[in-house]
């Protein structure tokens, strides 16, 4: 009893705790629209020091300095748009969560459709295989001496059954 109820408050718990963002007290902007385009646009650039993080995410220091200049862009008149190609600008394709589609990114787009084709096509090819019959090898019948030898050894056990 005592377990069950402990196990459910843990889950209340973690259902209850809301994302951590590293973004500091001085670095919000006092218009809410603005930072909340801040915020969308910091949520998909890359933290260059954590490299699988947000720079919205990251405590590194460097991600400061990102989030400071994405805000100091939209205060300056920015749309969203250009904010995004002038980090881009800045930092290479490297610095977007979500690379944009673009002949050199098109392995990273293609990639995982063309294994699960050839997936599938693997799949498919093995179960047609299978069902058009191929035939089981031959099994050979037993002599007549075999034959006399098997039955002597089944009725010299006794029945297990």
């Amino acid at each position: 009893m005592v377990w069950s109820v402990r196990f459910l408050l843990v889950i209340l718990a973690l259902l209850g705790a809301t994302p951590l963002h590293a973004v500091q007290v001085d670095e919000i902007l006092p218009d809410p629209a603005l930072e909340s385009r801040a915020r969308d646009i910091s949520g998909e650039l890359r933290c260059m020091v954590c490299q699988n993080q947000s720079i919205d995410d990251s405590e590194a220091p460097l991600a400061r300095d990102l989030r400071l200049l994405v805000r100091e862009r939209l205060k300056a008149g920015d749309s969203d748009t250009q904010v995004v190609d002038f980090m881009v600008a800045r930092y290479g394709e490297f610095v977007l969560l979500k690379p944009r589609v673009n002949w050199h990114t098109a392995i990273l787009w293609a990639a995982p459709l063309t294994i699960l084709f050839i997936g599938l096509f693997a799949i498919g090819f093995s179960v047609l295989r299978r069902s058009a019959g191929t035939p089981l090898p031959e099994v050979a019948q037993l002599s007549e001496g075999e034959r006399r030898k098997l039955n002597a050894i089944q009725r010299s056990q006794p029945d297990e059954a």
